[in-house]
């Protein structure tokens, strides 16, 4: 008898670069593929995996992104000569902006996509391999929402959901709304009916996307739309945390405070990106907004919710900021005490008003100012941390986050007003938590970018997120309609 030989499935690796809208976007490419056949290439320790097919999801607005890409296309194009039948495709913002620019830097390229045509990917590849010619299709308006295609989720217990995509805003260091669009808004009763399932699957926590969140509903008229929603996820049972990014300090009202305050799920914490503290500096961006109403709004937040942590994105060396224009960001930052900040060097983005402005400025003096403000971001960040020691939080274990150490021993998780903690594992295997289960720590020490708990667990819940309960029942990984996992057995 004749053995029959059975092809193995090709693999596939996702590359992404950029924000949480593009590790959304690779989650439902990953879903896409596995969708079509295709199967994870097995991990490569942060290198370029020997896959079949290989997706590189790219960013525009990052420093030095169009160098990162190109240098590693640049390195696949070796790989690709050794290995007959591999595919390159190129995604997200960078390829809606530079487009058939990428054929031409880099031939070897066998598909081009853009942010608004993720879904035509499988399609693309299969074209690109029959005809033998590069496929570049870049769609100028949104033909679904990320979330309406198939996902594969690397967390069993947290998801991404999609709110909205694009920008109305115009500000002038931004290339996203020329790549992204304008403002496009999912209806309420579709976002909460991808939340149901998500939790239905063993989804603890979702965090709300948008590019600008606390503007949803514009396009269909509802300016209560997002605090609306944000009280409408407290009525989900089982959701056990959501959280939201990035709101917009100038469309940012008190309704939206007070449905986090009055909303047992939504979480205390805030991400408010304040990018200058002077207010010449934020009109040339055009902020739309100046820093006594950014510090208002913290001190409102803090007034409804006094233990929120605030988080932020500051850029330094914009140009024509001059020394006094620094310290009033200095300044800022002094009176709104973040926990965290995400600081960035200005560097120039072809495409944006800010790219030919005058005054750039030099690059010592940037990383100059940059040092210094990171300093002091990093004492009070530590400071605030130091006001946790002795407090009893609850923690969300996360796989994403890891293990500190072997040598510790200890796992990690996020708080409530979401910073990252490192918990003793207990002796006992019966006590020690899995990722997506929950339980209360005491802070015993404070480190300037964590906390640890060395204080043993309580109340420890098994979750449906939990790897406890993932054991116990069934799964596929990836599901098709909204793109969510398969669970059977419940």
């Amino acid at each position: 008898m004749t053995e029959i030989e059975i092809d193995a499935p090709r693999t596939y690796q996702v590359v992404t670069y950029g924000c949480q809208m593009n590790v959304h976007d690779s989650e439902r490419i990953a879903g896409l593929l596995e969708q079509s056949g295709l199967v994870a290439a097995p991990p490569a320790n942060g290198e370029l995996a020997d896959a079949d097919v290989v997706v590189f999801n790219t960013c525009a607005v990052r420093e030095n992104a169009d160098n990162r890409l190109y240098g590693n296309l640049g390195h696949m194009a070796k790989i690709k000569r050794q290995r007959p039948g591999m595919q390159i495709a190129v995604g997200g913002c960078m390829a809606q902006k530079d487009r058939s620019l990428i054929i031409e830097k880099a031939p070897w390229v066998d598909v081009v996509f853009g942010t608004n045509n993720i879904g035509a990917l499988p399609a693309l590849l299969e074209r690109s391999r029959v005809a033998q010619v590069a496929q570049v299709e870049i769609a100028e308006a949104l033909e679904t929402f990320p979330s309406n295609l198939p996902t594969k989720r690397e967390s069993s217990y947290a998801a991404w959901v999609s709110i909205s995509v694009g920008c109305n805003n115009t500000c002038t260091f931004c290339i996203v709304p020329s790549l992204r669009g304008k403002e496009s808004d999912r209806r309420p009763g579709e976002i909460l009916r991808e939340i149901d399932m998500l939790v239905a699957a063993g989804v603890q926590e979702v965090t709300l996307l948008g590019q600008n969140v606390n503007t949803y509903g514009v396009e269909f008229g509802d300016r209560l739309a997002f605090a609306k929603l944000l009280r409408a996820c407290g009525g989900v049972d089982g959701l056990e945390r959501v959280r939201f990014t990035s709101p917009h300090p100038a469309s940012f009202t008190d309704d939206v405070i007070e449905a986090m305050a009055q909303t047992h799920n939504v979480m205390p914490s805030l991400h408010m990106p304040l990018q200058s503290g002077s207010d010449k500096v934020l009109r040339q961006m055009r902020r739309s907004y100046r820093s006594d109403r950014f510090l208002s709004i913290l001190e409102r937040v803090r007034q409804a919710m006094p233990h929120a942590a605030i988080t932020t994105d500051i850029i330094v060396g914009f140009p024509g900021e001059t020394e006094a224009d620094f310290q009033a960001t200095l300044e800022v930052v002094r009176l709104a005490r973040f926990s965290q900040a995400f600081t960035f060097q200005y560097s120039i983005r072809p495409g944006t008003p800010a790219a030919t402005m005058p005054d750039q400025v030099p690059p010592e003096e940037v990383q100059d100012r940059y040092e210094r403000l990171v300093e002091l971001i990093e004492q009070i960040g530590w400071d605030e941390n130091k006001a946790q020691v002795g407090k009893t939080v609850e923690v969300l274990f996360a796989s994403g986050e890891g293990r500190k150490d072997g040598r510790t021993a200890r796992i990690s998780g996020r708080a409530r007003d979401n910073r990252l903690i490192h918990v003793a594992v207990p002796a006992d295997p019966a006590m020690q938590p899995r990722p997506g289960d929950i339980g209360e720590v005491e802070i015993t020490y404070a480190a300037p970018h964590h906390l640890v708990a060395d204080a043993p667990i309580r109340n420890l819940r098994r979750t449906p997120g939990g790897d406890a309960w993932q054991a116990e029942h069934e799964t596929r990984p990836v599901g098709i309609g909204l793109g969510l996992p398969v669970v059977r057995g419940r």
